[in-house]
């Protein structure tokens, strides 16, 4: 076994993956000490005591560091940016370069020689601790990855080693929980045809009879600040959407994900605040924006979530994309009411004092529009559009009747056979 490789700050929930790992880093990696680092991002008080069990009985000095407002920032961030990957709001692709640049911070302090996670070389979250930790002189470790463990292998490991497992369903699936929201993954649910049972849920009923709730979002330069009046921190309006929306069965997402690597995996999310907040964006985006902004601001908002999902929000794309998506969130400020039923969620009403929406022109009760513009003035657009289709169309139709009379056995091969 290797020695004296020093001290490796291991990002550590508790769970099946990291609780192996802190025996491995010792006996396969010869590190003298490990260190866990649970950074709060909003997780379950249950899940901090079942890590700090976990760390005492193995006998790990436990770093805790809270990062849930840095983290809710971030969340405010992704919507403005409409963020969203293959139709589900970015939640642990959100939550670890948060948890990367703690645990590294924490690491530094402490004077490590290396980092370490738990993940395995199959997912995306190893791409996004190691494109954070990767910026340091630190070594980075990844016991899962490198030593092609599964998760039955570690089962039977902890079972032999005598290791406490907590949480993660016993490793029956892999969850993980923060403000934004909860996955579930593995086991029966890797099957695609599997219909998951509903405990898999905690954040949301199942959708029922139960009374359609109307709830009122205020948003300043495209940040949610208030619900229902009362104003909030991001912490706080994200935990109160949570609970209202989930009550309601909203949130839950059900998919076949495309990983970074190209793997295809099912996953179960839920996100109940976050599907509330996105909706009532949009939908204020779509009241004070104009047309072009709009159309641009779309392929702005992909190009984002999609660092976003890698993990990179810190790239000079994402910094160069954030500020096109600042500088029309300059506008997005007003209320929206999303009516909240049945496990749906959609806008029902939007204010602004920048709305860029004239009720009068619109109407249908008014004869004019406004500027001197009347409806007869239309006329001439309604004779240009769609010209240059109906042109191409009729060139398009005159040459088919040109080939058929040339190709027929008609009129035309007549005319050669007198010739002839």
């Amino acid at each position: 076994m290797p020695e004296g490789n020093g001290t490796v700050a291991l990002a550590f929930s508790g769970g099946l993956d990291t609780t192996v790992c802190v025996s491995l880093l010792k006996e396969e990696y010869g590190y003298d000490e490990v260190i866990g680092v649970t950074v709060d991002v909003g997780q379950p008080d249950y899940e901090f005591e079942e890590a700090e069990e976990t760390a005492e009985a193995l006998g790990v000095e436990q770093h805790v560091v809270d990062a849930t407002e840095e983290f809710a920032d971030l969340c405010m961030e992704a919507v403005k940016a409409n963020a969203d990957y293959q139709g589900y709001p970015l939640g642990t692709a959100l939550a670890r370069p948060v948890i990367a640049k703690a645990i590294l911070s924490v690491a530094e302090e402490e004077g490590c020689s290396a980092v370490a996670h738990g993940c395995t070389g199959k997912g995306n979250d190893q791409l996004r601790f190691e494109a954070v930790w990767r910026d340091s002189d630190l070594d980075v470790i990844a016991p899962v990855r490198e030593l092609g463990l599964t998760r039955e292998w570690e089962n039977e490991y902890a079972a032999e080693k005598g290791l406490p497992v907590e949480g993660g369903d016993g490793g029956r699936y892999s969850i993980d929980t923060n403000l934004w929201s909860r996955s579930i993954e593995g086991s029966e649910l890797e099957d695609p045809s599997t219909i998951p049972s509903d405990d898999i849920y905690k954040w949301t009923d199942n959708p029922s009879d139960k009374d359609a709730e109307l709830v009122e979002v205020a948003f300043e330069d495209g940040i949610p600040v208030a619900v229902d009046g009362e104003e909030l921190g991001g912490v706080e309006l994200i935990e109160q959407l949570n609970a209202q929306a989930g009550a309601h069965g909203i949130g839950r997402t059900d998919m076949m994900e495309d990983r970074m690597l190209g793997l295809k995996v099912r996953e179960n999310y839920e996100h109940p605040a976050a599907t509330v907040l996105l909706t009532a964006h949009e939908a204020l985006e779509g009241l004070v924006l104009t047309q072009e902004e709009r159309q641009f601001k779309a392929q702005v908002d992909q190009e984002w979530s999609q660092k976003a999902y890698q993990g990179l929000v810190d790239a000079p794309l994402t910094g160069a994309l954030e500020a096109f998506i600042d500088d029309t969130n300059e506008r997005v400020t007003g209320t929206v009411t999303v009516k909240l039923e049945g496990g749906h969620c959609r806008a029902v009403s939007r204010e602004s004092d920048y709305a860029v929406y004239s009720e009068s022109a619109a109407s249908f009760n008014e004869e004019d529009v406004s500027g001197g513009i009347t409806q007869q003035d239309a006329t001439g657009v309604a004779k240009y559009h769609g010209f240059q289709s109906r042109l191409a169309n009729k060139i398009l139709n005159d040459a088919k009747k040109g080939a058929a009379v040339t190709d027929g056995s008609g009129d035309h091969a007549a005319s050669e056979a007198t010739e002839e």
